[in-house]
C-alpha cells in the first residue's frame, strides 16, 4: 500500500513512511524495451539507499558509518535520527550517465575514461574543477553568469579561484585579458581518497584515477581472496543476499569456504558529467541491474540551486528538452 504521488516519505514530514510493508511480494521488474548502452542517461534507485539515517538523508548511511562509527550513527538520535531500511523501489531516484556495461573493464586515467583499453569520448557538457588566476581583478558576476558558472565559486587567494567549468567555459576564460592562468585540477595517480570505492588502502584510487575494474556479468565467476574481497563484498551480501564471513583470512559464503563466486546479476558503472561534484559509482561501486528504472529522455523542469526564483533559478535553456 502506497500514499499516492509521493516516493517514500509522507508530505509535510521528513520521517514518516508513505508506504506499508504488511504484504511483501518478491521483487520483479518487467524487461525494458531497449538495453542500456554506454552514454545513456539512466534513472536508477540509489544503491547505498537501502539503509538511511532519517535526519541526514542526503548522505550515504555507509559513509556516515565510516566517518562516525556504527554505534554513534545508531545511538545519536538527536543528530542522525532513526535508522531505517528501504526496499529497492523506495530508494532515492538518481540520474547518471552509463559509463561501463556488464563485462566491460573500466579504467580512469587523469579523468579520461577507458573501456576495455579504449579511450571514451567525454560528454559534451562534462565539468571539472579548474584553478583560475587573474591579473588581480575579480571575476565579475556578469562574466560568471554568462559562462553559466553558478556553483563552487571559491576564492583561494586574492586573485585565485577554484571554479567548476566545462571545457568550453575554460577556453573562454583563458581568452579573457584579465585571466593569466586556467589549469584543470587532476588528482594524481596513487593519491588515495578514502571516500572512494572500495574504501580499501590496497586500492589507492581517487576520482580522477581509478581502476582497472571489471564490471560483473550474470554467470561470470571471479576468484575471491582477502585482497579483492572489498570489491565484491557488497555485491555478495547486499545485492545477491548471501551470508559472508571471513575466518582466519579465509572467505566463507553461505557457510562454505569460497575460492570463486558466480554472479547472479548484471552490474553497471554510472557517473555524473560533473566529474568533481557528483555522487556516483566512484563513491558506492556497482549498480545492480534490478536497480535500473529506465532511460531519461525528457527534462520537464530544471532549477539552479544557487540562484533565487527571480534571479535565474529556472534554467529555460534546459526545460522541455530531450536529454542528451
Amino acid at each position: 500500500l502506497q500514499f499516492p504521488f509521493v516516493h517514500h516519505t509522507m508530505p509535510l514530514s521528513q520521517t514518516r513512511k508513505s508506504y506499508l510493508e504488511w504484504i511483501k511480494l518478491p521483487y520483479y521488474r518487467f524487461p525494458g524495451l531497449t538495453d542500456v548502452k554506454r552514454g545513456d542517461a539512466v534513472v536508477f534507485n540509489y544503491p547505498d539507499g537501502d539503509t538511511v539515517a532519517l535526519k541526514i538523508q542526503n548522505q550515504s548511511y555507509y559513509a556516515l558509518v565510516r566517518e562516525f562509527g556504527r554505534q554513534r550513527v545508531w545511538n545519536d538520535k538527536l543528530n542522525f535520527g532513526d535508522v531505517v531500511a528501504r526496499p529497492v523501489d523506495k530508494r532515492e531516484n538518481y540520474i547518471k550517465r552509463c559509463v561501463a556495461l556488464p563485462g566491460d573493464t573500466l579504467h580512469i586515467i587523469d579523468q579520461v575514461v577507458y573501456i576495455n583499453g579504449k579511450a571514451q569520448e567525454a560528454p559534451p557538457e562534462m565539468q571539472s574543477k579548474y584553478y583560475v588566476k587573474t591579473s588581480g581583478a575579480r571575476l565579475s558576476s556578469r562574466l560568471l553568469s554568462r559562462l553559466d558558472i553558478t556553483e563552487d565559486v571559491m576564492m583561494v587567494g586574492p586573485a585565485d579561484y577554484q571554479l567548476t567549468l566545462t571545457e568550453h567555459a575554460a577556453e573562454e576564460l583563458a581568452g579573457n585579458p584579465e585571466v593569466v592562468e586556467v589549469r584543470k585540477i587532476v588528482y594524481p595517480q596513487g593519491q588515495r581518497q578514502d571516500f572512494i570505492f572500495p574504501f580499501d588502502a590496497r586500492y589507492p584510487w581517487n576520482v580522477d584515477n581509478f581502476g582497472p575494474l571489471y564490471m560483473p556479468r550474470a554467470g561470470d565467476s571471479v576468484r575471491i581472496t582477502i585482497d579483492n574481497l572489498s570489491l565484491y563484498e557488497r555485491i555478495i551480501k547486499a545485492y545477491e543476499l548471501n551470508d559472508l564471513e571471513v575466518r582466519n583470512n579465509r572467505v566463507f559464503i553461505n557457510g562454505e569456504e569460497a575460492g570463486y563466486y558466480t554472479f547472479k546479476l548484471d552490474y553497471y558503472w554510472l557517473m555524473g558529467d560533473n566529474r568533481h561534484n557528483s555522487a556516483d559509482s566512484r563513491f558506492w561501486g556497482f549498480v545492480p541491474n534490478d536497480h535500473i528504472v529506465g532511460k531519461a529522455v525528457f527534462v520537464w523542469l530544471s532549477l539552479d540551486p544557487n540562484k533565487s526564483l527571480f534571479g535565474g533559478k529556472l534554467r529555460w535553456n534546459k526545460i522541455m528538452r530531450t536529454v542528451k
